[in-house]
Order: C-alpha cells, then sequence, then structure tokens
C-alpha cells in the first residue's frame, strides 16, 4: 500500500509546493498528506519559512496564484522612492525601487518609504514682532530633498516635522533682528541667512535645504493703514519737490530771457509780435488805419483793451 502513495510530512516552519505534470497545483502547510501514485506525476518542493526570501527557482508568475499568494508578502517601492526593510524591528538593508516579496511566516517584515524627489514645506502664518514690534504674519517656504534615507527614516522620527521647526524658530530668530523697514527692503537676504542657518540641523535630519524665501509679509489692518498714510505723504514729499524745482527752472528761464531782450532791443520786438500773434489768434477781426507802425498800433489797441 505505502508504494501505492506519496506520503509527505510538512514540519511548523515548512511549507511544501506541490506540482502535477509539471504544474502548480496547490499549497501544502504544516502536517502528514498523502498522494496516489498513479498516471499523475507529481513533484514537490520544500520550502523553509525560517527564511523569508523565495527561492528564484519559484517562478514569479506563481506569485499571483490564489494558493500561493495567502503565504507571500509584498511590497512596492515607486521609482521616486526607496526604502528601509526593517525585520523583527531590526534594520535589514535599504530597498531601491521596485517590487518586493517574501514568504509569509512568523517574522515581522515592515518597509519605511522616502520620496526622493524634491519637495517643499510650507511654514505659513506665522505671527511675529520685528525688532520694531510691528507684527506681520510671514508666509514661509522651503525646497529640500531626501539625502540620507537611513538617517531620515530610522534615526529621527517625522524628520519633516523636524524640519519645519527648526525653519520655524529660525525664522522668528531673523524676523526679530530686523525692524519692518529693513524687512520690506532685505526679504531675499533673510531668506538665505534661514537656509545657511538651518542647514547643518537639516543635514542631521537626512535632508539638505535646497532653497527657500519669503512668499508674503502681511501687515494687520491698521499696520497697513500707517503705511498707506507714510507711502501718500512720501509721494506728495516726491510731487511737491518736481513742482518745486519745475517753478525754478520755469523762473530761471523768464529771468534768462528778460535779460537777453533788455540787451537787444529787435529780441525784444520779436518777443513783442510773438505775443501780439498769440493774442489776435483769439479774436475775430481787427481793423487798422493809417501808414503808422502797425505793431505799436496793435500794441496800444491790446494795452487800451487791457
Amino acid at each position: 500500500m505505502a508504494d501505492m502513495l506519496h506520503v509527505i510530512n510538512v514540519e511548523d516552519n515548512q511549507m511544501v509546493l506541490v506540482y502535477s505534470n509539471n504544474n502548480f497545483k496547490n499549497v501544502l502547510t504544516a502536517g502528514r498528506h498523502t498522494f496516489w501514485r498513479d498516471l499523475v506525476s507529481y513533484r514537490f518542493i520544500t520550502v523553509d519559512l525560517s527564511d523569508i526570501t523565495i527561492p528564484e527557482t519559484i517562478n514569479k508568475a506563481l506569485y499571483t496564484n490564489n494558493a500561493l499568494r495567502l503565504h507571500i508578502r509584498t511590497f512596492e517601492v515607486a521609482a521616486h522612492e526607496k526604502a528601509v526593510l526593517i525585520i523583527d524591528d531590526t534594520f535589514d538593508k535599504i530597498l531601491d525601487h521596485g517590487t518586493y516579496h517574501y514568504w509569509r511566516n512568523n517574522q515581522t517584515i515592515k518597509i519605511a518609504k522616502a520620496d526622493l524627489r524634491q519637495l517643499q514645506l510650507e511654514v505659513g502664518g506665522q505671527e511675529l514682532l520685528t525688532k520694531d514690534k510691528a507684527t506681520v504674519r510671514i508666509n514661509f517656504y522651503a525646497q529640500y530633498k531626501v539625502t540620507d534615507i537611513e538617517t531620515a527614516l530610522l534615526r529621527n522620527k517625522d524628520y519633516e516635522k523636524q524640519l519645519y521647526t527648526n525653519l520655524q524658530l529660525a525664522l522668528r530668530s531673523f524676523i526679530g533682528a530686523y525692524t519692518l523697514d529693513e524687512l520690506l527692503d532685505q526679504k531675499d537676504n533673510i531668506a538665505k541667512a534661514v537656509v545657511e542657518d538651518v542647514q547643518t540641523q537639516a543635514q542631521k535630519l537626512g535632508v539638505t535645504v535646497l532653497h527657500a524665501g519669503l512668499r508674503d509679509v502681511i501687515l494687520p489692518g491698521d499696520m497697513k493703514e500707517i503705511m498707506n498714510q507714510v507711502l501718500i505723504a512720501q509721494k506728495k514729499a516726491q510731487a511737491n519737490v518736481v513742482t518745486r524745482r519745475e517753478e525754478t527752472a520755469s523762473t530761471r528761464s523768464l529771468l534768462n530771457t528778460a535779460k537777453l531782450m533788455e540787451d537787444n532791443s529787435m529780441l525784444f520786438k520779436l518777443k513783442e509780435m510773438e505775443y501780439v500773434e498769440k493774442i489776435a489768434d483769439k479774436i475775430g477781426e481787427i481793423t487798422v488805419a493809417g501808414n503808422g507802425n502797425v505793431i505799436e498800433q496793435l500794441k496800444d489797441i491790446f494795452s487800451v483793451n487791457k
């Protein structure tokens, strides 16, 4: 009778894959299993579940088979990611992008992933005091990349939150060292100073800060009104300066013209004729009689009208 049967003993830490006529059929778990030796050709592959690694001899196309997939754990790491593999709460290795399969046994397997693309962190709505005690609301941003995945994921908890806090504290420190006018004039310099200040701490988090900037400097309502009044006063002062310059230039030009006409009677006559022409343009008809000096007559007429 024994010669007519396949008797398969599967231990607790084992699993057996059954192939019938070279086609995968099912999985045998711990226990004793028997198969008739008949016209069907059986093949049995014993798997040691104490090792989570799936042998290369097992066709990957079977990983999605309903009978086998229950015994497999699958993890995916996207093209823009890297991950750390943690087995029984112990770091094992770094995983590049790809799909990873492991036997399902009594070991715990976890992966932690990090995005390797350039990322942006927003530090918004920060209510801060300037050196001259003005309250401003700052919207700040920083662009960074994860450069050391092991440091970021294993040696730090929530590296992004820690980076946010470091940026927030640095921003608070630098804003408090500038007056409001200095802040508005030197936004780019402040952003660069913040980046330089947090870079060392960022390296300890496994990231590198690439760029940062002050997106908005928002003033409260009363401060806006004061700034608008200051701006209006400045513009009025500038306009008054321009007006005075124009008046001075005009007066100087008239003075120079008067001096020239005083020294040159012909120039004086030409200027008289110019003004007579301008006045005559506004009069419909003028009748002049006699053989006297026409210019003098016109001059007398306009003098009388005045």
